[in-house]
């Protein structure tokens, strides 16, 4: 019966924290937050699998939703997505840490699941790179096994790695975890690190064929560096809120909690249980402790790099090699650090809790244990019921099923105004999201790839959106631009210079949209045949997860 218990309270922990933090999910509709955007049915699309002018920052994200999206509405998909989330981020702690103490896997599950980095990336709608955040933990426990040889243990890694993969930064953080953890200290680390290596990078595979046959240029803008630069949340400044797996770029998403006074001496307390955490891990975990650490430090260094003397480094490489803007929000890359944040502080707590019951008595040790779940909750008590309400989902308005139905018709490139590539919508609450018309309707769309951060406009890659921009600050008619639609949202302060839309025969009045025909352009533009390396890689990564999959099966029928 206690081993019985000892295996469904991991399971129960993860559930309860996802309830409390999922909560609102439970109303109808879907949470529209930067992003997050969800459509009922997103169509697969040559511009989901590699896109031609931009960089495929959610290659092979987007063309698996489409490919879910056959099978299960999108509001659900948001859903399911976001629950194994948190779930799988709880779970995966709890079984990572090396105890035998059922409590002390509680410590971790909440270490790991109630954190700053969740709750920031979460109110940013990045659920692509939460996805990474969900599968570290579990891509760590693979490579453990791996090393220990136990049956399996590869295909576990595989699998642990593919959801971590479907964006770019997820997959460098997993080909990052499996060649400073895999790599020496037992037989056959050669060949066990060459097939993980290997494995991970057909993974990462779509988006790398996708970003060589983009059109994109490849390097960004130095103006971003600074603009998305690790930010400090409270008088410990950007290393303090980094400390804590906080600091994210964007002021908008951060909980109100972070500003008090208190949670940098919270989190030192925190961090000083994560020393005596250490040491254990070190005699519990030998070797691997180590280069978990090692880990955690570059991850640390790389979310720092964006602020103090390495900037203009930073600034230097992101204008210069190409893909190297990936680093310019370096403190996404956080998420190692965070693994071993959480494992040490349970592990910490577990021995500070050891002692105390041998000075005093049994029940004082698992005071500790349950004071130092708590202790997440206590820095960051509003990432409970949605952030606070922030996670409120809402319904899309009928004009949006108007326009797809007559874009689906005539089918051709759209051109989205105002051109801005986040916008905000009545409908929405006034929320910020990422314009959802790329995912809402059946064609290209050609969409501003600059993000304004404050007073700052950080240029795009994109060739065709600058030439776009150009247009549009001139005045200039959009029809002479090519496209066949001009989608233009309708809500109070946006309005038009009249030249703008010259040109064009109006299709549809409603009140949040209205959709422009070009007459001009009666078909649309034919497919690229360079687009099919991409999908070849799709398919290779599809096949490395069947392959991992089916060992996991046979490790499980060995003895």
């Amino acid at each position: 019966m206690r081993r019985l218990t000892n295996r469904l309270v991991p399971h129960a922990t993860a559930a309860a924290i996802t309830a409390v933090v999922l909560a609102p999910l439970g109303a109808s509709g879907y949470v529209l937050r930067y992003d997050m955007v969800f459509v009922p049915r997103q169509p697969l699309s040559w511009e989901l699998v590699a896109p031609a002018d931009e960089l495929p920052r959610a290659v092979p994200l987007d063309a698996l939703v489409s490919v879910a999206n056959l099978a299960v509405p999108g509001w659900l998909l948001q859903r399911v997505v976001l629950v194994a989330i948190v779930y799988f981020a709880a779970l995966g702690m709890a079984r990572l840490v090396p105890t035998e103490r059922t409590l002390t896997r509680v410590v971790g599950a909440l270490a790991y699941a109630w954190t700053p980095y969740l709750a920031e990336r979460l109110l940013l709608g990045q659920w692509g790179l939460l996805l990474a955040y969900a599968a570290l933990p579990w891509l760590v426990t693979a490579v453990r096994d791996v090393r220990a040889g136990r049956p399996g243990g590869w295909g576990r890694l595989v699998l642990a790695a593919a959801p971590a993969a479907v964006t770019p930064t997820g997959g460098l953080i997993a080909l990052a975890t499996v060649l400073v953890l895999l790599p020496g200290g037992f037989p056959a680390w050669r060949r066990s690190t060459a097939l993980g290596v290997g494995a991970v990078a057909a993974l990462c595979s779509p988006w790398v064929l996708a970003a060589l046959t983009s059109a994109a240029g490849g390097r960004s803008d130095p103006e971003g560096v600074a603009a998305f630069a690790a930010r400090s949340e409270n008088w410990s400044g950007a290393a303090g809120a980094l400390a804590g797996t906080g600091g994210i770029w964007n002021a908008q998403t951060v909980p109100a909690s972070r500003s008090s006074a208190l949670v940098p001496i919270a989190t030192l307390v925190l961090l000083a249980v994560c020393v005596v955490g250490f040491r254990a891990l070190r005699r519990r975990w030998p070797g691997g402790a180590a280069r978990l650490a090692w880990l955690a430090a570059g991850a640390f260094v790389v979310a720092l790099g964006g602020t103090g003397p390495g900037a203009p480094v930073l600034e230097w490489l992101v204008a210069t090699v190409p893909g190297a803007g990936l680093l310019r929000d370096g403190q996404k890359f956080l998420i190692p650090y965070a693994v071993l944040v959480a494992a040490t502080f349970a592990v910490g707590a577990e021995a500070l809790a050891q002692r105390l019951a041998g000075r005093l008595d049994p029940s004082a040790g698992r005071v500790a244990l349950v004071a130092a779940a708590l202790l997440p909750v206590a820095i960051l008590p509003d990432l409970a019921l949605g952030a606070g309400g922030q996670l409120r989902p809402v319904r899309y308005p009928t004009d949006w099923d108007a326009v797809a139905e007559r874009v689906a018709a005539a089918p051709g490139e759209v051109l989205s105004l105002p051109f801005e590539g986040y916008q905000r919508y009545r409908w929405n609450r006034g929320q910020i999201v990422r314009d959802p018309a790329p995912r809402y309707l059946d064609a290209p769309v050609l969409m501003n790839d600059a993000l304004r951060v404050g007073a700052v406009m950080v240029d795009g890659e994109n060739p065709r959106a600058a030439r776009v921009r150009a247009a549009l600050d001139a005045g200039q008619p959009v029809a002479g631009l090519g496209v066949r639609w001009v989608l233009v949202r309708q809500e109070p302060g946006v309005d038009l210079p009249a030249t703008i839309l010259s040109g064009l025969r109006p299709v549809y009045a409603g009140e949040y949209l209205a959709l422009w025909e070009n007459d001009q352009i009666t078909a649309a533009p034919p497919g690229q045949d360079r687009r099919w390396p991409a999908v070849g890689a799709h398919l290779l990564a599809a096949l490395v997860v069947i392959i991992g999959a089916f060992a996991v099966l046979r490790g499980r029928r060995e003895p």
